[in-house]
């Protein structure tokens, strides 16, 4: 099986919302977490989705998939204490409905909705070659890494050089080990599964996303969203005319 795992356990502290988790703002009356699962959704690969949630929101969000007809959604669990938590509670559920099928999970912020379905289907095709599928994003400036003091110690070719995005995707047996045993190590605070798997030696393989993968946490990444949006409906208009 391959299944979609969407952590959408966050309450928006940065994005200043008072009334609602990030997840469920509206952008063109339609909630964020919508936009991102209607590419599993409508992606013919993905067999299944579970999503980890804040727990009080669970009601609203299942109200949510009914209302806009998400029908491949098959638990929703609440999220965890951290974020790599909410994670692991989406992969326990994935493993549910999975049962003993070998299974590629597909990782995904649910406040990360401007993906397509090409990148879910290139990342299951990398998984199955390689072992994982971390989304990357291009790097269109000079990165440099830095000690403690900001004194730079390295500045990586821009060539050689990505931003690690999501989906990030796996065979579910694999990420499963690795959250146990990080678990059990008392690690739970890890930023991301990438950092995780290469934490306990797994390889990776990149694959390139659209340069608008970007996660909405801050109002601007909300109104770029709105403005991205606005732009490919303008499109579809304007070359309908121009086809006309």
């Amino acid at each position: 099986m391959n299944i979609g795992v969407i952590f959408a356990g966050g309450i928006g502290s940065r994005m200043h919302s008072k009334d609602r988790p990030k997840q469920f703002l509206e952008v063109y009356q339609k909630p964020i977490i919508i936009y991102t699962l209607e590419h599993f959704e409508n992606n013919p690969l993905i067999d299944a989705i579970v999503i980890a949630c804040v727990e009080e929101w669970i009601p609203y969000l299942e109200e949510l998939l009914e209302r806009f007809r998400i029908r491949k959604v098959r638990k929703v669990v609440p999220g965890g204490e951290t974020g790599q938590l909410s994670i692991y509670q989406g992969l326990l559920a994935a493993k549910e409905v999975a049962g003993e099928e070998e299974s590629i999970v597909l990782i995904h912020d649910g406040v990360r909705p401007l993906i397509n379905s090409e990148l879910l289907t290139r990342n299951i095709e990398s998984v199955q070659t390689y072992g994982s599928a971390i989304t990357a994003g291009s790097v269109t400036e000079t990165i440099v890494v830095i000690d403690e003091e900001g004194t730079v110690q390295q500045v990586p070719e821009r060539r050689v050089s990505r931003v690690a995005k999501a989906p990030q995707s796996f065979w579910l047996g694999d990420i499963l080990n690795a959250q146990e045993r990080a678990i059990r190590e008392g690690n739970t605070h890890v930023i991301d599964s990438c950092t995780l798997m290469q934490m306990y030696g797994y390889r990776l393989h990149m694959v390139d996303g659209p340069n608008e993968n970007i996660k909405i946490t801050t109002p601007e990444d909300y109104y770029t969203m709105r403005a991205i949006l606005q732009a490919k409906e303008d499109a579809q208009i304007y070359n309908g005319l121009d086809e006309g």
